[in-house]
């Protein structure tokens, strides 16, 4: 690690935030670190023996791992979003990259007198929104080629021609950052399966600038007289895989795990995942190339590159972990996570958009030497948008959120803490999922089904005997009642989501719908199956409630319900004639599915 001179102390003490604030002084400054795309596999002390890690090492014998962690989503926005707002992604109407972001939990942490900064990477849509943040410093995807433009309202600043803090620091300096027209001119571009090496000074590369324009902001800022809430964003190991060489020398000549890969593999997989990964070969998203049977060597390569990636983040981590404690954050709750991870060739496959656990599994550490026993794992399930509940109840906000993540306290506090049955992760199609309208996934412990709304085949794993995920059993009469059973648990996932709201009006008023509903400037749609109380009208003039209509089906194009309607056969989008409870927040407007059952026929 480089050495750094030890900055001021800014004295940023518990009286002081007491006497300003009036809040209790023993809440925690909070620093949630995020990379993209890191796979669990990829820390030495949880067991990846090639991997040079030692400052997440430290986070792993100094706190607590949930090594059973799965995102709600497998790629950057949906599951991102879900985090900061503890729905999952057909709640948050978060389904793609760059769909704008609902309001998050970060104003329940500035209401409780908390001071919240961003340095790095959200990817909120817009790029720059404040997001209830006090200060944002924002620094984007690495590669931003050609993202498309929405040819029904203005351009919004979440594409190629954004300027992030990175951005200008590079424009400050004369240097050409690097971007997929200047790495298709390299040797070898379709063989480099997108590792390429870092050329300009060290201090530009992405990682590296977060890392030091974190460290820079802790050294400068004054005292807040008031706890801190700081989310630090890395962009790596995310494509392209960029290390310097100093690092790259480290893996270079190092035996590193082989994919996961067979011709049975292949064949098991449902044509949605065929889909994928044929679009994938024939195209380079951020500057990656893809070759499901590339060549040892290029393989080799590509792997090294990537672990080089998250040394240089382990580095960054070290820093600052010191410059916390020269700082003097000494009461301080360090969480270090990753928003999916990366197939790296496993499954012929390449970056995420699947549900396999070198996806959904994700590295989750909470570190706070002085408050929770440490060298501790959970085997337990979790999901990642848990987090979010985890720091509410950490700083004490009182919010009283409705959410459906939950909090992962008692399980850090050594109580009882019996995880998740199951866990869900779901994805819409977008431009590079294109093979399936929708991709849902339910997981136990011991077993995994993952849907595709469309398509008679989809994905059963027996984990505890098949780990590796390579023998799809969904069509094993042997296991028939595990894969209904799954399903129906999904079909009651989506039910519940869409429950919730009504079940908090019942709590609030004490019935259901409310009183007041004769009239309303918005409609909002109410996630039911058959509901009595959700009204329709068709402009044939027929009026009735959802539990009239037999026939129904998915516009998922459209993003809505549509009933056919009794009087004259005519599709009737469904809408909600009652209007929000106050106080309450409706989960979305015009978005009513049930994935599982708008499959079966009716």
């Amino acid at each position: 690690m480089a050495t750094i001179p030890a900055p001021p102390h800014h004295n940023v003490l518990p009286s002081n935030r007491e006497y300003v604030l009036g809040m209790p002084p023993d809440r925690p400054d909070i620093v949630l670190i995020t990379t993209d795309q890191q796979r669990f596999d990829t820390i030495n002390a949880l067991g990846a023996s090639h991997m040079e890690t030692p400052h997440l090492d430290r986070l792993v014998r100094e706190g607590i791992t949930f090594t059973n962690c799965h995102i709600t989503a497998p790629s950057c926005a949906p599951a991102r979003a879900s985090l900061f707002t503890g729905e999952y992604p057909h709640t948050s109407g978060v389904h793609r990259n760059g769909e704008r972001w609902p309001e998050t939990w970060i104003s329940d942490l500035a209401a409780a007198g908390y001071y919240t900064a961003n340095i790095g990477k959200m990817h909120t849509a817009p790029y720059d929104a404040p997001t209830s943040f006090d200060e944002r410093h924002v620094v984007e995807n690495k590669d931003r080629y050609l993202a498309p433009v929405p040819g029904d309202r203005p351009r919004l600043p979440g594409e190629k021609y954004y300027l992030d803090e990175w951005d200008k620091a590079f424009l400050d300096r004369g240097f050409v950052k690097p971007q997929r027209e200047l790495y298709r001119q390299w040797e070898g571009y379709e063989e480099r399966l997108g590792a390429f090496t870092w050329e300009h000074p060290e201090s530009l590369h992405p990682d590296v600038f977060v890392g030091q324009r974190t460290v820079q902001w802790l050294d400068t800022q004054p005292a807040l007289g008031r706890p801190l809430f700081l989310t630090v964003g890395f962009p790596g190991p995310h494509p392209p895989y960029d290390p310097v060489d100093r690092w790259l020398d480290i893996y270079r000549e190092k035996a590193l795990p082989e994919p996961v890969l067979s011709e049975d593999d292949l064949a098991g997989q449902p044509a949605p995942l065929d889909a994928l990964r044929n679009h994938m070969e024939s195209s380079d998203h951020d500057s990656t190339t893809h070759d499901v049977w590339a060549a040892p060597e290029h393989r080799q390569r590509q792997r090294a590159h990537y672990f080089a990636n998250v040394s240089m983040i382990d580095e960054q981590i070290g820093n600052l972990l010191e410059t916390l404690e020269a700082n003097g954050y000494d009461d301080v709750v360090v969480i270090f996570t990753s928003d999916h991870g990366d197939a790296l060739g496993d499954h012929g496959h390449i970056q995420k958009w699947t549900m396999y656990d070198v996806i959904t599994r994700v590295p989750t550490i909470v570190w706070a030497p002085d408050r929770f026993d440490g060298n501790r794992r959970i085997d337990r399930l979790c999901q990642w948008f848990d987090i979010g509940p985890t720091v509410l109840d950490l700083a004490e906000t009182g919010s009283g959120r409705q959410m459906a993540a939950r909090s992962l306290l008692p399980g850090l506090e050594g109580q009882s803490w019996a995880g998740r049955e199951h866990v869900f992760a779901e994805h819409r199609r977008d431009g590079i999922l294109q093979g399936t309208a929708c991709m849902s996934m339910v997981r136990s412990e011991r077993w995994k089904l993952v849907h595709f709304v469309d398509n008679e085949r989809g994905q059963l794993f027996d984990l505890e005997h098949d780990p590796k995920e390579l023998e799809n059993l969904w069509d094993d009469p042997d296991v028939a009642d595990v894969k209904s059973e799954l399903l129906d648990r999904l079909h009651e996932w989506r039910i519940e989501a869409g429950e919730r709201p009504r079940l908090q009006a019942r709590a609030a008023t004490g019935s259901w719908p409310p009183e007041d509903n004769e009239s309303s400037d918005e409609w909002w749609v109410h996630r039911g199956f058959d509901d009595p109380h959700i009204a329709l009208q068709c402009s044939c003039g027929w009026q009735g409630t959802d539990g009239d209509v037999t026939g129904w089906k998915v516009d998922w194009d459209r993003d809505r319900v549509v009933r056919r309607c009794p009087g004259c056969e005519e599709p009737v989008p469904q809408w909600g004639s009652f209007r929000p409870i106050e106080g309450l927040e409706p989960l979305a407007r015009g978005k009513l599915r049930d994935a599982i059952a708008a499959s079966r026929p009716t």
